[in-house]
C-alpha cells in the first residue's frame, strides 16, 4: 500500500453543547477531497483523541468515513495505553473500512517501557490487526520515542508497513531510512522538516498544518517529488513561517482558529485545552495576510 502523499491530521469540530459535530467534520472533508491530499488521518494527536470516549471516537471515524471522496487512504489512529484496547480499536477501524492503523507508542508507565515492551506491543498489535499498522513516534506528547534499532526489527513484520515519525528531527529520519527496508514508508509530522526529509527518504507527510493550509503543503510535496528543488525551498519557508505561528505557538487551538478564518469548521479545543490568547490570533491573522493567495486561497 503506497501511503506517500500529505494527509492532514484531522481535527475534531465541537458543536456548541460540547459533542461532536458531525456536520462539521463532514463540511471539512468535502472540502478537502479537492485540495490535493491523498487522504486523511482521524483521531490522531490533532483530532483530541486522548480527549474523547470511544463512542466519540468511533463517531468521527464513521462521519469521515462517509463523507471522504472516492480513492482516498483513511488511516485511524488506535493506539491505546493497553495492547489489548489497541488491537479491539483497530479491528474496529478494520470494519469500518479503513485502510490502516496509527499506532501511537504507549507511555504511562515509562520506565518499564523498554525496546522489547515497544517490540512485543507491536508485534502483537500487528499480529492481529486485519489492516496494516503504522508505527506512531511522538515524544512531544509521550515522552517516549521509538528508536532506529526497534523500528528496524518491527519494519521485518509483514503487517507493520511504516512509521509516522513526529520527533520533528531529520537526523531520526536518516537513522530510520537508513536501518528499514526500501519498501517500509516514513512519513514525517513535522511541516518545517518536509524538504529535508524527503531528500533522505520519506515517503510524505501527516501535518496538523494540512487541516489549516491543505494547498500550501500539497504544493511543497509536489514541487519535492517533481525535483523542483529551488522552488521548494522558497515553498519550505513559507511553510516553516505559517507552521510557526500556528502550530508550534498556537498547538490545536491554533489550528482551529485558522481553519475558521478559511471556511472550515474548527471551532475551539475541549477542555483543559483552550483558545488561543489574543495576541496569538493577532499573529496568525497577520502571518495569512503575508501568504500569496495562491498558498493560502480557500
Amino acid at each position: 500500500m503506497d501511503l506517500s502523499g500529505v494527509y492532514p491530521a484531522l481535527t475534531t469540530p465541537f458543536a456548541a453543547d460540547g459533542s461532536v459535530w458531525v456536520a462539521g467534520i463532514k463540511h471539512n472533508i468535502e472540502r478537502y477531497n479537492s485540495t490535493g491530499l491523498k487522504g486523511y488521518v482521524a483521531m490522531g494527536s490533532t483530532g483530541e483523541s486522548v480527549l474523547l470516549s470511544s463512542d466519540e471516537w468511533e463517531t468521527v471515524l464513521v462521519a469521515v468515513k462517509e463523507a471522504a471522496g472516492p480513492g482516498m487512504r483513511l488511516i485511524a489512529g488506535t493506539g491505546a495505553e493497553s495492547t489489548a484496547e489497541t488491537i479491539e480499536r483497530t479491528k474496529r477501524a478494520a470494519e469500518l473500512r479503513y485502510h490502516v492503523a496509527l499506532v501511537k507508542t504507549p507511555h504511562y508507565y515509562k520506565p518499564a517501557y523498554k525496546p522489547d515492551v515497544f517490540i512485543g506491543h507491536y508485534r502483537r498489535v500487528a499480529d492481529a490487526s486485519p489492516i496494516p499498522v503504522l508505527l506512531y513516534s511522538v515524544p512531544v506528547f509521550t515522552g517516549v520515542t521509538l528508536e532506529a534499532p526497534e523500528i528496524a526489527v518491527l519494519a521485518q513484520h509483514p503487517n507493520i508497513i511504516g512509521i509516522k515519525d513526529s520527533s520533528g528531527h531529520v537526523l531520526r529520519v536518516v537513522e530510520t531510512v537508513a536501518a528499514v527496508p526500501p519498501d517500509f514508508q516514513v512519513l514525517v509530522g513535522s511541516a518545517p522538516t518536509l524538504l529535508a526529509s524527503m531528500t533522505v527518504g520519506a515517503h510524505g507527510a501527516i501535518f496538523a498544518l494540512a487541516s489549516a493550509l491543505p494547498e500550501m503543503c500539497v504544493a511543497l510535496y509536489e514541487l519535492i517529488r517533481q525535483g523542483q528543488l529551488d522552488k521548494a525551498r522558497e515553498q519550505q519557508k513559507i511553510v516553516l513561517k505559517a507552521s510557526a505561528a500556528i502550530v508550534s505557538e498556537a498547538g490545536i487551538a491554533g489550528v482551529k482558529f485558522v481553519m475558521d478564518q478559511r471556511g472550515y469548521r474548527g471551532g475551539i479545543p475541549r477542555l483543559p485545552l483552550v483558545p488561543p490568547s489574543d495576541a496569538a490570533k493577532r499573529r496568525m491573522l497577520e502571518m495569512l495576510a503575508t501568504l500569496e493567495p495562491a498558498a493560502a486561497r480557500v
